[in-house]
């Protein structure tokens, strides 16, 4: 009986030599949710009087490779969480607060800002010879591009020759009559999905976005603001003075 991952992964962190495989590798360093251990400051940058104890604190967060370069791990689930941290202003007081952080539930590769940009221009102007070409570099409906991958490597050792269904249907020698130009037509102009558009340049660490409705929310709630006798205002999700 062979040694299991964790095992392995134990060992090597332990200092004992052990090479591991090519497969795992691959597979534990592919875009996923993982323990990140993030600066206070990073989430609540306005908070600069106060000394956080501890001074960071374990989330979990999207980390990790996609397998194409013009793609980038993003999260499109998160939720809120709940610590208990001491909050020390020098010389004056110090006390145990409640303080919000986000957390990600579960994360996707999505194109990158530049290659969004770009394959929107490409969709943009269809060519006049034929239908336009949109570059193939990811797959937008398989969210998991290293399965194909790992497709050619099986346990077994024998190799798989991976072929997509648009191969073969370039080529049929059937003629070009209307039906299929209503089908290039189609396809022109098939709207592509992105995830939203942030919910403020300058202070995205005030919001939390749901990726399925893109509805901003604020982070923090009207009973911390509260805590600290203030209000919560709902167009900036910042803690102010109270109005008289």
């Amino acid at each position: 009986m062979g040694n299991s991952r964790e095992e392995v992964w134990e060992r090597v962190s332990c200092g004992v030599h052990h090479v591991i495989k090519f497969l795992e590798v691959y597979e534990r360093s592919f875009c996923r949710t993982i323990e990140t251990l993030v600066d206070i400051f990073q989430e609540y940058p306005d908070e600069v009087e106060y000394i956080f104890k501890p001074s960071c604190v374990p989330l979990m967060r999207c980390a990790g490779c996609c397998g194409d370069e013009g793609l980038e791990c993003v999260p499109v689930d998160v939720y809120n969480v709940t610590m208990e941290i001491m909050r020390i202003k020098p010389h004056q007081s110090q006390h145990i607060s409640h303080m919000s952080f986000l957390q990600h539930s579960k994360c996707d590769c999505r194109p990158k800002k530049d290659v969004k940009n770009k394959q929107e221009k490409w969709s943009q102007k269809p060519t006049s010879d034929g239908p336009s070409f949109i570059p193939q570099t990811w797959t937008l409906h398989d969210p998991w591009p290293w399965q194909s991958f790992l497709m050619l490597f099986p346990e077994s050792g024998k190799s798989h020759r991976v072929c997509s269904a648009g191969m073969d249907s370039r080529k049929s020698k059937r003629g070009r009559g209307k039906g299929q130009k209503r089908k290039r037509k189609k396809g022109r102009y098939k709207p592509l999905s992105f995830h939203c558009e942030p919910c403020s340049e300058r202070r995205k660490h005030l919001f939390v976005q749901d990726p399925q409705t893109c509805k901003c929310s604020c982070k923090f709630t009207d009973s911390r603001c509260k805590s600290r006798q203030l209000e919560l205002n709902e167009r900036t999700c910042r803690c102010e003075k109270p109005r008289r």
